[in-house]
């Protein structure tokens, strides 16, 4: 048995091609969707992502701005930064880009984001209604979006499948797992700590690891036909970009995310759907 490779670079693409209506119906009511970026320093993955969401967020015709910062900005000046576009009319979308320079707060940065504006939904009360499915109009992590829709685009059940989810940052492992949850699947949220790995991942019918570990994830750990997500964005010893799930996974599993070529389109497609969403919240205006 071979994987079918779930390709996001297609899903990502058919995802774009809707926003691009949604977009056009927006500027017919009068509201450019509007993603401000702000980026502190020289990250060159950073550097490269920026670019990327530069590129799809002029397709789009959105109201795109990028502001870049030295590496020795202040916290008060990307502080300013951030409320002078919090009460811009113009901006419905921040993004601050991570990693931060080591000297900034990324947490004091990250709350003084509106959280109405807070298109990676990261802010705590985005979180909080996500975990507590409270409301329909608030920002999830683009990566778990973009994962659901992928799934979803595949078809793949959630509902009462044991999901193991390696990793819990607040950027993906955290969302996703109450994205999951939510969609009646029973979640393990398992971690570097966590004992006998081996012996969960082979109970799973979908595994999601996002550790950023080449290799963690190998074909002995996953049941036969399980469907594997793989967040993981690494170099190798030669520089060539790779995921977590070692070579011979996709012998085993039924369903496979390809590094590259898999979640990561996805995501950016879903930080221009969010853009988008928020427009249209913000304006009182529908997209449908």
């Amino acid at each position: 048995m071979t994987a079918i490779k779930m390709d996001g670079r297609a899903v990502a693409k058919q995802l774009n091609e809707q926003l691009a209506q949604q977009s056009m119906t927006l500027m017919q009511q009068g509201v450019i969707p509007g993603l401000a970026v702000i980026v502190v320093g020289d990250d060159p993955a950073s550097a490269i992502y920026v670019r990327n969401k530069e590129r799809k967020a002029s397709k789009l015709h959105f109201n795109s701005v990028v502001k870049r910062l030295s590496a020795d900005a202040t916290q008060e000046e990307v502080l300013a930064l951030v409320q002078h576009y919090n009460v811009d009319p113009e901006i419905h979308a921040i993004l601050v880009q991570s990693p931060l320079p080591k000297h900034l707060d990324e947490e004091t940065v990250m709350m003084a984001i509106d959280p109405k504006k807070d298109v990676d939904g990261l802010h705590p009360e985005n979180l909080g209604q996500l975990y507590a499915q409270v409301g329909d109009h608030y920002p999830i992590a683009c990566t778990p979006k973009g994962i659901m829709t992928l799934l979803n685009a595949y078809k793949i059940s959630l509902s009462g499948k044991h999901v193991v989810m390696i990793g819990r940052s607040r950027l993906v492992g955290k969302p996703l797992l109450a994205l999951l949850n939510n969609a009646n699947a029973t979640v393990t949220l398992a971690h570097r700590h966590t004992e006998n790995l081996k012996a969960l991942t082979q109970t799973a019918d979908i595994i999601v690891v996002a550790v950023g570990q080449i290799n963690l994830v190998t074909r002995d750990m996953v049941k036969p036909g399980a469907v594997v997500i793989d967040v993981g964005m690494n170099r190798d010893d030669s520089g060539h970009l790779t995921g977590d799930v070692a070579a011979g996974v996709d012998q085993v599993a039924g369903y496979l995310t390809p590094v590259p070529g898999g979640v990561g389109p996805m995501t950016i497609a879903t930080l221009m759907q969010q853009t988008i969403q928020l427009a249209a919240w913000q304006t009182g205006q529908a997209v449908n």
